[in-house]
Formats: structure tokens, sequence, C-alpha cells
């Protein structure tokens, strides 16, 4: 969800932010670049310092024309000369949303923060957007078979791209070198949206549900053909996201049954886990809404019409639905939902009826997920309000009655509410803390806490909380972790060892025990002198856990 955080906020704070970080550039050509023979063809990428860079490589056909609204097409083969020395285009972006005016601490505090996850301006957005970047240590041989690292960004599954600078994963390929860990970092672009996650009848019987995600699995089937050409080793593969790039993980283990396919051996999430959706056919309304406005209305096959449109009238209708960060908060129609395909039920049902794929994993969250998600609702002032917007909103078709026990676990006490444990403070509306809470851990921290619940006896899951940059009024918000997991510090490490070892833990120091559902034992990232220590698992039990029973009756 990062670069939709980062439109809303310069929309908001109407300031001109600096495109690159120090550390962070875009890479640049140097003289004599790497090359890979990859089948027929040469592959030429750009080398800086210690890491080389293979940028914007096709993976899939271009889904435009008849493959507009289609399962993708791998590359099978490639011939030639392929100029890898630039990122590709990224996928057409949905337009964010305005969150109003910030308070002037939370405005002036976010500001490193969007630096860091600023985009490239001069990005092509493209339908032609099924590229990768792959990421490695110079000089590696294509007999090395280093451990791959794939990274799903996130944002909302309306917006985000591989060309981020945040996300060129030079930092972390850099980190695995200085530790004598070596990885491969590979990027993904996927579908968005109305070209990636449009719901509907008509899109559950053709069998095209969750696009998005099928490029993601058609870009790991990429990386089990061809990374061995690069010094990857393609059994040792961990797949890794944050926020949509972590939704999207969570439902990779659980598609075709919880098979693998070889296709990775572990995965990481950092928070995102089961949509509390239900199935693609709720979101018509969605559907019926962009074929109207395209003009595909009266077609006789109104899904064969939607892809004759112009692709800027399917955008431009995307850009008239309600975003995340809207006063939704987290809630979307481009949400993956079960689509009797790819995901089999509603999502947050996989745990406890679905089948996982038998891989270890990493999982985990911020302290104060949906702080930053709340501002668009600070018309909400009253007790009476508040029920019947959680009700509408989040909880579709559930009565005050329903939602009586939640509302008395989540009060609107400012005390209890998120940003946590900071008392009366950050309370810029009656009713502003007590959004944020019931949200994060409607949507975050419950799915996660029921996934660990159902499948830590049976995996190894290591879970982390992250409660590090406290930012003014928003805490430990959603995002912020990013600061720390892709830039080589300690988040870093762990990870690195994750993907080298299937155990994150050091030789020395602070050491990071499985979870179970006795000890909950947690790694927590903190600021202060005490930087890690082991807490457990158990805020706001109750009210968590009621609010995962309302989501199962109740979905999006």
């Amino acid at each position: 969800m990062m670069t939709f955080l980062s439109r809303v906020l310069l929309y908001t704070l109407q300031i001109q932010l600096i495109r690159t970080v120090a550390g962070l550039q875009p890479l640049h050509t140097s003289q004599h670049g790497p090359s890979v023979r990859l089948d027929h063809a040469t592959v030429t990428g750009i080398r800086n310092g210690t890491v080389e860079s293979f940028l914007g490589i096709p993976y899939a056909q271009p889904p435009v024309g008849d493959l507009r609204l289609q399962l993708p097409h791998l590359v099978e083969s490639y011939s030639g000369t392929v100029d890898a020395t630039t990122v590709g285009n990224q996928c057409f972006q949905e337009a964010g949303a305005s969150l109003g005016e910030l308070p002037p601490e939370v405005a002036q505090g976010l500001g490193p923060y969007l630096e860091f996850l600023s985009q490239i301006t001069n990005v092509t957005q493209s339908e032609d957007c099924l590229n990768l970047n792959v990421v490695r240590p110079a000089n590696v041989s294509a007999e090395a078979k280093l451990p791959v690292l794939v990274w799903i960004y996130g944002g909302g599954f309306a917006d985000g791209s591989n060309s981020i600078p945040a996300y060129n994963g030079t930092a972390i390929v850099e980190r695995s070198i200085q530790l004598n860990e070596p990885v491969i970092y590979v990027a993904l672009n996927y579908r968005l949206h109305v070209f990636g996650f449009l719901g509907g009848k008509q899109i559950k019987d053709a069998g095209l549900g969750n696009l998005g995600l099928q490029d993601q699995r058609a870009a790991l089937r990429w990386v089990r053909k061809f990374i061995s050409a690069f010094g990857g080793d393609p059994a040792k593969v961990t797949i890794w996201g944050e926020s949509a790039g972590s939704i999207s993980v969570y439902l990779h283990l659980f598609a075709d049954g919880g098979n693998p396919g070889g296709l990775f051996r572990a995965g990481m999430m950092s928070s995102g886990f089961a949509p509390p959706t239900g199935d693609i056919t709720d979101v018509q309304d969605t559907y019926d809404f962009v074929v109207e406005q395209v003009g595909c209305s009266n077609a006789t096959d109104s899904l064969a019409c939607l892809r004759t449109v112009p692709a800027d009238s399917l955008l431009a209708a995307a850009n008239e639905t309600l975003p995340i960060g809207s006063f939704l908060g987290v809630s979307s129609a481009f949400l993956p939902r079960a689509d009797g395909r790819f995901v089999t039920m509603p999502p947050l049902q996989l745990p406890a009826k679905g089948k996982i794929a038998d891989v270890p994993l990493i999982t985990g969250d911020c302290k104060d997920e949906a702080s930053f998600f709340s501002f668009a609702s600070l018309n909400i002032t009253t007790d009476d309000e508040f029920a019947s917007y959680v009700s509408q909103n989040w909880f579709p078709g559930s009565s005050l009655a329903d939602l009586s026990t939640a509302l008395q676990l989540y009060p609107s006490d400012p005390a209890a509410g998120s940003p946590f444990d900071t008392g009366s403070e950050n309370a810029f509306s009656p009713q502003f803390k007590r959004i944020a809470a019931l949200q994060g851990d409607w949507f975050f921290h419950g799915p996660r806490r029921q996934l660990l619940d159902n499948v830590s006896g049976k995996s190894t899951v290591y879970n982390f909380l992250s409660a590090r940059g406290n930012f003014p009024g928003i805490g430990d918000f959603h995002g912020s972790d990013l600061l720390i997991a892709l830039t080589g510090g300690d988040m870093t490490d762990y990870f690195i060892r994750f993907v080298n070892h299937l155990d994150p833990n050091p030789t020395t120091g602070v050491q990071w025990p499985p979870y179970n559902t006795s000890a909950r034992s947690t790694l927590q990232f903190n600021d202060g002198s005490i930087p890690l220590n082991i807490t457990v698992d158990d805020q706001r039990f109750a009210g968590i856990k009621e609010l995962t029973s309302l989501a199962l009756r109740f979905p999006l």
C-alpha cells in the first residue's frame, strides 16, 4: 500500500519531495556491464559496486488486446539481445484518495518516510508491464546456486511497482554479501485494480478472478525456469511481500491445495494476511459500473467488450471507485476474493478449512497498523456514528446487536486506542483512536493471529512486531517497518539468514524462537536502549478474537 500512501500525502501536503534518496538512486550503467546467457539471448545488465542488476525483463506476454483480462502467458524462450539496463513499464496505477488535511505534526514527521518511498516520475504506465528485476552479487557464476528472495510489492492491489527505488533490492543484496550469506533478489510487477482484480459473475464464470495473483504465479514459474542462469537456485526460493504483497504471499501458500509446485520453499509476510472478503461475485456492482463507464453495457459479451476499449477508459473507470485510504479505510472493491480457482474459499476461512503449503514462515505486523488509514473518517465523532460506520462499511449485513461485544471491547477511551500506549494523546477526533484500533485489529492483527493459531502447530513460524519508528501522531503505522526491512538493518539480517537457512537466528545475539500457541513468542523491534526483545503476542486478545469471528460471519 506504500505507493498509495506516497501519492496521498504528496497531494495532501502539497509539497515537492525529493524523488531519490541517498543510497537508493536508480542504478546507472557502467561502461562494461554484466551479461547473462538466457536461452538463445544475451541479457545485458548494469553493475554498481558489488551488485549487478538486470532490470525490466519481460516474464509474460504483454496482456493487451485479446490477452487483456486473460491468464498470463509465460515467456518460454528468449533470443537476440535483451536490454536489461533500465526498469520496465509499471502497471497502470489507480489514482489515490485525499485524506484531507493532516495534523501538522503528522505531516511534518512523515517527510523522511515519503522520501524513502517516493517513485521515479518518468517510469511509463502501461498494460505491457509484466516484467521483473533480478539483482545479484557481482561476478556470480551460473553454478553458484544462491538462494533467491522474491519481492511482491504492496499498494492495496491498486498501485505499486518494482521501479520504486526503495524496492530495488541493492541494500539487501549488499548486506547479504557483508554477512557472507549472499542472496539473489527478484522484484516482479503484476496487474492491478480493474486490469488485475476485477470481480463479478462474468469474471468468475470465465475463471479469470485475481489475475494479479496469477501474474505473480507466472513470475514464480519464470524464476523456477530461468533463475539458474543468474546463479540462483530454483529449489531455494523464498517469497516475501508487504501489505498487498504480503496478502499475496498468504494466498500463494494456499493455492493449488497447498502445493507450492516447486515454486518456493519458504514465505515471509509483513503486514498482510487474509483479507476479510467473501466471494468475487459480491462486487458485481463494481463490474457493472466499469462496464457502464466504458460503454459496454449493451454488448452481448461484456467481458469481450472490455478487451476492446481503450486502456485509458478502464483506468478512468477504476479512478472513479473508492480506493484504499478513502472514507472506507482499508476496504476496497479490488481486494482478492474467492474466485473458485486460485482462491477457493473466502480467504479468512483458509487456515481452518484449506490446506497450506508445508514450508517455514515469517509473519509480522506493525504495532499501529491502521492509524494512518483513519484520518478520512475524522467526521465520525459519536458512539452511534461509530457503530453505524463499522456495521455498514466493515461488517456488511451485521446489526448493532451483532457488534455489541466488539463495541465494548473497543471503547471510545483514547487511552485504549491506536497509536497504542499513548494515553490521551493523538485523539484527533473523539473516535479517531477507536477507529484506528478496531480497523487495525480487524484487517491486520486478527488475520495474522488466526493464521498463527491454525498453522504454528504444524509448521515452523516466526512472528515479529515492529514497534520502531514512533512517528508523531500515528506511532508505528502500516509500512513503517519497511524503513528497517529494506535498508540493511537488523530486521534485514534476520530475513537474510532465513532465506539462506530457513532459520533467522544468528550465532550470537537475540534468539528468535518459533511461535506456538502456548508461549506466543514474538521478536519485537523497538526504539531506545533495547532495540530487540522477545515479547508475547497477546495484546487485545478478546477483542481480536471477537473481530475475527465477526469477519467470518460478515465478510466484505
